[in-house]
């Protein structure tokens, strides 16, 4: 066919996890300061307009996540901070709730010189740690929290400079802006986790001692053509962030 490329739908969300995505961030925003307010079944069926099977599946994601509880007889009540352990929850499943991670939180970045990506995660992605990229580090805040929730470094190839230099260090998502910029689109994104001991470094930006243990989340962006242009390593305290990813069995 020429060359052409043929587009395939994007494949809809579920009701029910649109509607665990509606509720989850109202509890998160704290829409419900007394934790016995939380609606009953029928009035979520009626002000979302859904069945009681789909509010029921989405209460159950909830629920799973820790941010609710049900009880016979008391019907639903919203776990209060400390049942959750104070932390963040990210849901992800797609880039989309990457984005929506990055609009409850703010971050800050500060442009640093270009460097060498450090061995051990070069060696980890299988790429040439000789190379230098662009880097930025930035501390992640949420509303309300004195103390940050991570500090990111992220990595973008030296290749994108043109959209590098119209980077908004207080804006956008880096790899959102790099899509605007740079004419690419975001086709995959690779993920691994990994606990590993606080460096003194981020020990002092995360309020911890050094050797605590943190989470890493090291990130990978593809575009269109798989090529690797933004690597990020995002690093958490345990007791601030739990993690939380919905699979759909087709």
């Amino acid at each position: 066919m020429g060359g052409q490329k043929i587009k395939t739908a994007k494949k809809k969300k579920p009701r029910y996890l649109e509607l665990a995505d509606e509720l989850r961030e109202e509890v998160l925003r704290g829409d419900y300061p007394d934790p016995g307010d939380f609606p009953t079944e029928s009035v979520l069926c009626k002000k979302f307009d859904v069945s009681r099977f789909t509010v029921r599946e989405a209460l159950r994601k909830l629920t799973s996540e820790g941010l609710i509880a049900r009880k016979r007889g008391s019907g639903t009540i919203v776990q209060p901070a400390t049942a959750r352990a104070g932390a963040l929850h990210q849901p992800l499943s797609n880039v989309g709730e990457i984005l929506q991670y990055a609009r409850d939180t703010t971050i800050t970045y500060e442009k640093l010189p270009p460097q060498e990506i450090p061995t051990k995660i070069a060696e980890q992605i299988g790429i040439n740690p000789k190379q230098k990229w662009f880097v930025f580090h930035g501390t992640r805040l949420k509303p309300e929290r004195k103390r940050p929730i991570a500090v990111t470094v992220a990595w973008i190839d030296p290749e994108f400079a043109d959209g590098v230099e119209k980077i908004d260090i207080a804006g956008a998502t880096l790899f959102g802006q790099i899509e605007e910029y740079c004419n690419v689109t975001v086709s995959r994104v690779t993920q691994d986790i990994q606990a590993i001991a606080a460096t003194k470094r981020f020990a002092d930006d995360l309020g911890l001692e050094e050797g605590d243990p943190i989470l890493r989340i090291l990130r990978c962006y593809f575009d269109e053509h798989d090529r690797l242009f933004e690597i990020s390593a995002s690093y958490h305290p345990g007791e601030r962030f739990a993690y939380s990813m919905h699979i759909e069995v087709d």
